[in-house]
């Protein structure tokens, strides 16, 4: 599926996808859902690729759900579909997908786009960012796995409160919180935000990905299980190449040369 919905730009090893109906603050509806998925998937099997960045075109990152699509009985793929088919495997994806991805907030995000951008592995905001869990301001519960990573990240309490009573929460406020790693001045944040992915597309890939998914499997482990996956997986990393490299450019003293590749040759 291709559409101007999603725009998928590759430069420097770094796939930028940006959400592009600004008209609409980049709401979702089931082309632009499905283009997401595919675009993501596009992204985890080019080799080419080795960080992603989502951010939005315009003023919002994303608002979330199209609500024209959903009270417009012609369009209406009904809430089973709508998560089932399009915002769950969204968060799939990015959480499984083992590059890292950076979630570059660009303007508001809310209800269904405050979670895609809470699922990321690293979370950018603009100055003028904003974060809405927005379900109950209209009878509806938090979704995209927004009950699973907002308690996770800043705690019980207060993510109780902003589900409960739709709170906006500032750029700032969300990084004392810690829902964003870092905010960015607005008119420095697309090249703060390619300097930071373009870092980290540099570096192994393959060690990178086997954190992501210590990090998925730390969610539900117990302690006995989180250390044999972090030995099983040392094992694996420390068969790569990149390790390999790593090891002896520090020995050497000179800057590693990563090339993601997983075994040695």
């Amino acid at each position: 599926m291709s559409n101007n919905s999603i725009e998928l730009k590759i430069e420097n090893k770094i796939a930028f996808i940006t959400l592009n109906r600004p008209d609409v603050f980049n709401s979702f509806n089931r082309e632009m859902a499905l283009s997401m998925q595919e675009t993501l998937d596009n992204c985890a099997n080019d080799t080419n690729v080795r960080a992603i960045v989502i951010t939005g075109n315009g003023k919002a990152f994303c608002a979330g759900q199209d609500l024209k699509e959903v009270t417009d009985p012609n369009l209406n793929p009904g809430f089973r579909k709508i998560l089932e088919e399009h915002y769950n495997p969204i968060i799939q994806k990015i959480r499984n997908i083992e590059k890292p991805i950076i979630g570059a907030v660009n303007g508001v995000a809310a209800g269904a786009g405050a979670n895609i951008a809470l699922a990321c592995d690293i979370v950018l905001a603009s100055e003028n960012a904003s974060f809405i869990q927005a379900f109950s301001k209209i009878g509806l519960v938090p979704d995209s796995a927004g009950t699973f990573f907002l308690p996770r990240l800043i705690g019980f309490q207060k993510a109780s409160a902003l589900m409960m009573l739709g709170d906006k929460v500032s750029a700032h406020e969300a990084e004392k919180l810690g829902m964003v790693y870092k905010v960015i001045a607005t008119e420095n944040f697309i090249d703060e935000v390619t300097k930071l992915a373009e870092t980290i597309a540099q570096m192994p890939t393959k060690a990178i990905g086997l954190t992501k998914r210590l990090l998925n499997q730390s969610m539900t482990n117990n302690l006995e299980q989180q250390l044999a996956l972090e030995s099983n997986l040392q094992i694996e990393a420390s068969s790569s190449n990149d390790y390999k490299e790593g090891v002896t450019a520090f020995v050497e003293k000179r800057k590693p040369e990563f090339k993601n590749r997983s075994q040695f040759v």
